[in-house]
């Protein structure tokens, strides 16, 4: 019932190694799987009662690993609702230290992944030891330094009020941990993650297929809106090379706000003024394809099948629930409500033309109590949830497979490798603001590709901070993910119209690029002024540099990009994604950009070139860099 890497034979080996407690006649398997092209071992346990009693599991890791301490340091990621994924890196210290999630998710709060670092470690030097877990529920990842200065590191399903009951003949699994090792920096583990998801994590129609571009609703009417309204934003975004319109929520029941309605998916076909199926027809017919925005794990007190089946809401009896943002969850580790929710989004999905589906959760898991397990199995119960939610998963992608799923924990609050599986992306952040965008997916990245987030161009000022920044830069730091846009199209001027058609062509032109290059972290957001990544074809020929001034300064330091991944003895051109002189008169260019100049791949990668300064407030620059062509 778990998410599973995979491979062919011929790009994996396993090893498992059985431990036999003969006084309980206990056998514990440890199955460690070795994927040797991206440098990453996978690790896993199945515990098996032999014996004639039951058997209590309190902890069972997935992975412990007993190493010398060499000066340690700790990578993790942190945050909060709408500021995900924020670096953390600090010395390991005696006694334990680690990040769990006791929230019924992998969480905004924890990521369920860790870095040990040698201390001297850089993106490009020094070594790497990384883990994360291919799970989406509560979690916990500790390092602890004993007394003689060694270092215990454990991963595995969180400890926090967790107890299974093992009985006789039974099994218990634990989610894969993987696990890599890189002695080229920060970079190669990185580059180790990326592979290894898009090659064994990922799967489906979507894993190496073309992801279309979409437009979402959500920001540009939120609740208030009409089929019409919906067709006409649908009808604009064509218009612009936009592909793929996406109906958000507020499309179903009583949901004229986020405290009613949630579990009634019957469309209110007085709200859209059709059926749902006339109503996709529609923007079918405009030349867009058709996706939808769903939360199955969501009930509102306000809502038909809560009145139906109160029993069904998590929360213990007799006590007031605790709600979060005005709803409850469905008890998702009940058999009942997840045949319930196939049937339901089944049926929905089979009868109009879909080929998205945005599977939202909005909160987090407290109350933690489930009127279908007794006294003695409510420590099961998040584990559970989290298998009904993967079963759900598995049979709506089964039954689906010419649909784009992506995931959503409100924001970012469920973004790990076990959701991956069944999703080939996922939502990164419920904040859309450029700027705190570049932190959000500055972290993402450590562990995760860039195909794998979902990023969208929004409206100025920013809903979510009200900062103001440049179109073209919202632009830049979208095409670091799927790329799409959520805004009202109809408020936009015809300058910025030409500037988002202009947008989609440059993406259009790199996505194999952006999607299935090699990824690498030039400065960081959290440091000096400018925020740079790049993009670089495996074969060296070509790369896509991105830069986005986070803090604006008076003759500032310039900020030097050495290139990665090209090859040193090419020649190649550097060319930027827009007529700088036509839009800047009198601005000078920095060495390397002059027309037709040849700079060698040594050059670039040694020395470098300097990013043009800022022209205006949060500037973004995108510089392409080709390897010129041959010259007899």
């Amino acid at each position: 019932g778990l998410p599973t890497s995979f491979a062919e034979e011929s790009e994996c080996s396993t090893l498992e190694i059985v431990c036999q407690d003969s006084l309980l006649n206990l056998k514990v398997t440890l199955s460690y799987s070795v994927f040797e092209n991206e440098d990453v071992i996978t690790r896993h346990v199945v515990v098996a009662n032999g014996g004639k009693d039951i058997i209590r599991i309190e902890k069972a890791a997935s992975m412990s690993l007993d190493m010398d301490n060499r000066d340690f340091e700790m990578l993790t990621l942190h945050g909060s609702w709408a500021r995900e994924r924020h670096k953390q890196r600090r010395k390991l210290g005696a006694g334990y230290q680690g990040i769990s999630s006791g929230r019924g998710e992998s969480s905004h709060q924890n990521h369920p992944f860790m870095a040990l670092l040698t201390g001297s470690c850089t993106q490009e030097q020094g070594e790497v030891y990384g883990v994360q877990m291919m799970y989406s529920g509560n979690f916990d990842i500790q390092a602890e330094v004993s007394q003689f200065n060694s270092v215990r590191w454990q991963a595995g399903i969180g400890t926090n009020d967790f107890c299974w009951v093992l009985g006789p003949e039974e099994r218990f699994y634990t989610p894969e941990a993987l696990l890599t090792y890189s002695d080229e920096g920060i970079d190669k583990m990185t580059a180790n993650y990326h592979a290894f998801i898009k090659n064994h994590v990922i799967r489906g129609k979507y894993k190496d297929k073309k992801r279309p571009i979409l437009i979402n609703n959500w920001e540009a009417t939120y609740f208030h809106f009409t089929g019409e309204k919906l067709v006409a934003i649908a009808k604009e975004a064509k218009k612009l090379g936009i592909e793929l319109f996406v109906m958000d929520d507020g499309w179903f029941g009583k949901r004229e706000d986020d405290c009613s309605g949630l579990g009634d998916w019957f469309p209110n076909e007085k709200k859209l003024g059709c059926t749902l199926k006339e109503l996709a027809e529609r923007i079918v017919a405009e030349g867009m394809q058709f996706g939808i925005w769903l939360e199955p794990e969501g009930i509102s007190e306000d809502s038909d099948l809560y009145r139906c089946r109160p029993d069904w809401a998590v929360g213990v009896p007799g006590r007031k629930p605790c709600l979060s943002r005005g709803q409850l969850i469905l008890d998702f580790s009940r058999k009942d409500v997840q045949d319930y929710i196939i049937e339901r989004i089944s049926e929905l999905l089979g009868g109009i033309p879909v080929t998205y589906v945005k599977w939202d959760c909005n909160r987090a898991i407290c109350d933690k109590f489930s009127r279908m397990l007794d006294s003695s199995r409510q420590g099961e119960f998040a584990h559970r949830y989290v298998l009904g939610l993967y079963r759900v998963l598995e049979k709506l992608t089964e039954k689906f497979p010419q649909i784009l799923f992506e995931g959503c924990g409100g924001g970012g609050g469920r973004f790990d490798a076990g959701l991956l599986y069944y999703m080939p992306q996922i939502w990164g952040s419920d904040t859309t603001d450029a700027i705190e965008r570049l932190s959000i997916q500055y972290g993402a990245s450590f562990g995760y590709p860039v195909s794998a987030m979902g990023t969208h161009v929004s409206m100025v000022p920013n809903h979510q901070t009200g900062r103001v920044t440049p179109l073209s830069t919202r632009g830049c730091m979208a095409m670091a993910g799927t790329f799409g846009y959520e805004l009202d199209i109809s408020k936009l001027t015809q300058e910025e119209k030409t500037e988002i058609r202009e947008q989609i062509s440059i993406f259009q032109k790199h996505y194999t690029l952006i999607q299935r290059g090699d990824y690498y972290r030039i400065t960081s957001p959290l440091e000096g002024t400018c925020t740079v990544w790049e993009i670089a074809d495996p074969s060296g020929r070509e790369a896509l540099v991105s830069a986005v001034y986070h803090h604006v300064q008076a003759n500032p330091v310039p900020v030097r990009v050495k290139v990665q991944g090209l090859k040193d003895e090419a020649d190649y051109q550097l060319f930027l994604n827009e007529d700088f002189k036509e839009k800047y008169p009198g601005k000078r260019l920095p060495y390397g950009f002059a027309s037709g100049e040849a700079i060698s791949g040594a050059s670039l990668r040694q020395f470098g070139f300097v990013v043009p300064e800022a022209v205006n407030g949060f500037q973004a620059w995108q510089i392409y860099v080709k390897e010129c062509p041959h010259q007899a």
